[in-house]
């Protein structure tokens, strides 16, 4: 196809219905992404039958702005009152709400509006460009370099926060064991939920993160017996970031843009899974990893460019093969067939205006995300500034209605208070909560194909390091765990030869 023929069919996007479609989809996302617990794919499932009135064009344009939306609304809560509205924006609690502490909540917020539009442009350009290639790429990934793939993260991301790496792995222990309860993946059979009903799906990562980070922070302030910290009133020009913040976004914003668009390829929670590479990258890469956690403006500006670069990197297997690799694309496949679209290899000769319609929309729908996100900076920065005695308690509404409407379950309720318990327990040993979410999210992964490889290959333990890929990254793993040990008595030895020749 030329590329006259293309830019035909990108301006599809601007008719009138499609524009009105991206916008309201957009908001509702970004909505959806600042109230804890409900998720993309749920509203986008709420809103489905809506769509169909809209036409195949305008009504997938709906679907996909909600998913793009949300991760842009995700960060909000994140960054002004600990409450991660999405599971990908989880990272961004680490140094987001540590900068609204310290009155840079403005900067934090538009730093993750810029990443968010700088990562999805970028990602909707390589989909555009690079569609059939990496889908074709993503498809050599067998159950053996999935599981490879979760251990090597668990490595790279056990001392996610940079304290104590026993505590921390203790933490990611506890995720992963959390992850086994519910129905065997494999058997079928139900495990660790004692006879209640509602645990039979598992516990949920809603309510998990929820507790750990939402409640536990309305403990904490409830049992504070010190005054609350006062944050000086912000002029107008110190609400967006300066200079110096600025230079040190954009590297983190770049690597985490192209990091996320590839985790994006995999199944699983992508943009959780790139959010929480990106900030372990940033943090063993920067020159001053002991600003990590204390508000170092890389904390989040990497992460949110990974996420939003993630939702574009998985409309590639969904687009291409027609392969829903997270729950909003698969939504957004059910959404399609329901338009009578069938996506994969053939969804391009087929219909080529919804294909460049959708692809389209992801740049109209970034644009008006930046525009409406970054106005609304100051609105937002000065939700910090509200009195404790009036926010915790919106805060703990928010967080029961969330994860309520998350599975319409009260045991969800009494985990997430369980939870809030546990993690203020946790803050006052020391022991950081980032480490359980990333076992959270990487266990079903890694029982799953560990499962499976076994089963494939005759219960072949060697079939786990056999594949040219799996060698690669379990030398990656032994790498980072070797290197933490060796190079501080290098880097001692050198400077104890330096001061000697001094």
């Amino acid at each position: 196809m030329s590329d006259q023929g293309i830019l035909s069919y990108l301006l599809i996007t601007l008719q009138p219905d499609n524009v009105i479609a991206c916008f309201v989809g957009a908001m509702i996302g970004t909505l959806i992404g600042v109230l804890p617990g409900l998720g993309p794919a749920a509203a986008m499932a709420l809103v489905i039958p809506l769509t169909l009135k809209l036409g195949p064009t305008a009504g997938l344009i709906m679907l996909a702005g909600i998913y793009y939306g949300s991760m842009y609304g995700g960060s909000t809560t994140s960054i002004l009152v600990n409450v991660p509205g999405e599971p990908a924006s989880v990272v961004t609690t680490l140094d987001g709400y540590a900068m609204a502490k310290k009155g840079r909540a403005g900067a934090a917020l538009a730093i993750a509006a810029i990443g968010s539009f700088v990562a999805g442009t970028i990602s909707v350009i390589a989909l555009q460009f690079f569609a059939p290639l990496l889908a074709r790429t993503a498809l050599a990934f067998g159950p053996a370099e999935y599981f490879v793939l979760t251990v090597l993260g668990v490595v790279l991301l056990s001392n996610l926060t940079g304290k104590s790496k026993i505590r921390s792995l203790i933490m990611m222990m506890a995720g992963l064991i959390l992850s086994t309860v519910g129905m065997d993946p494999i058997g079928g059979l139900e495990r660790f939920s004692f006879g209640i009903d509602t645990a039979q799906g598992g516990i949920s990562f809603i309510a998990i993160t929820t507790g750990i980070f939402g409640i536990a922070e309305v403990f904490e302030v409830m049992a504070a017996r010190e005054k609350p910290v006062e944050i000086l009133p912000v002029k107008f020009r110190e609400l967006y970031p300066n200079r110096e913040e600025i230079r040190r976004s954009v590297a983190p914003i770049a690597r985490g843009s192209v990091l996320g668009f590839l985790i994006g390829l995999l199944p699983g929670p992508a943009a959780t899974m790139a959010s929480f590479a990106s900030y372990g990258m940033e943090r063993s890469i920067s020159k001053h990893p002991e600003e990590f956690g204390k508000g170092a403006i890389e904390g989040v500006a990497g992460p949110e460019a990974a996420n939003n670069a993630a939702s574009g990197g998985a409309m590639i297997p969904l687009l291409s093969l027609g392969l829903p690799f997270t729950p909003a694309t698969a939504v957004l496949l059910g959404g399609m067939l329901l338009h009578g679209i069938t996506p994969g290899p053939f969804l391009l000769r087929d219909r080529p205006d919804v294909f460049w319609g959708v692809i389209g929309s992801f740049y109209l729908g970034n644009a008006m995300l930046l525009i409406l996100n970054l106005p609304l900076v100051g609105i937002f920065a000065k939700l910090v500034r509200v009195s404790p005695r009036y926010l915790m308690p919106v805060i703990l509404v928010l967080c029961v209605i969330g994860t309520f409407g998350d599975n319409s379950a009260l045991f969800d309720v009494w985990v997430m208070l369980g939870a809030g318990v546990i993690g203020y327990v946790m803050r006052k040993y020391g022991y950081q909560p980032a480490p359980l979410v990333v076992g959270l999210v990487l266990g079903p992964v890694m029982e799953r194909s560990f499962r499976q490889t076994l089963i494939i290959s005759g219960g072949r333990i060697e079939s786990l390091w056999e594949p040219p890929i799996c060698m690669v990254m379990w030398g990656v793993a032994l790498l980072a765990i070797l290197l933490p040990m060796v190079i501080p008595p290098i880097k001692a030895g050198i400077k104890g030869r330096l001061k000697n020749k001094a």
